[in-house]
């Protein structure tokens, strides 16, 4: 069993069973959406989702939802009923042990930011600002 929730703690989730697919999404929609340069998403039947408290939805184009927090703003699932009906994305940052569910593709990846691709070269600090 996997959980997560938002940053608040206001909405809480479980997942059932093993995630169909675990996706890096490099969409512009995912991108403008969450702020980030992309997003993971875990893919299941609804079923294997049980949600406690209550997310707000956005309609972010004709058939799909995003749905987050509106206490934190904390993005936590997608729906498409028109393109993936039955399915639900859970976004994997919110999960409580993220590492548990490695991602398994990039996808959308005609979209993805140039320099992504080198992001592995830069350098890296443990904690930052760099403690001394």
């Amino acid at each position: 069993m996997l959980t997560g929730g938002c940053h608040c703690g206001a909405i809480r989730y479980e997942i059932s069973g093993v995630p169909l697919n675990h996706a890096l999404c490099h969409c512009v929609d995912c991108r403008r959406a969450s702020g980030a340069p992309m997003v993971g998403w875990a893919m299941m039947t609804q079923e294997r989702l049980a949600v406690s408290g209550e997310p707000s939805t956005y309609a972010s184009s004709e058939h799909a939802r995003r749905h987050f927090c509106i206490q934190c703003g904390t993005g936590l699932f997608y729906t498409n009923d028109a393109m993936l009906p039955g399915l639900v994305d859970v976004q994997s940052a919110t999960l409580d042990e993220p590492d548990e569910l490695p991602a398994q593709a990039h996808i959308q990846t005609a979209e993805r930011l140039g320099w992504i691709a080198e992001a592995h070269r830069l350098p890296e600090f443990e904690r930052y600002p760099p403690q001394e």
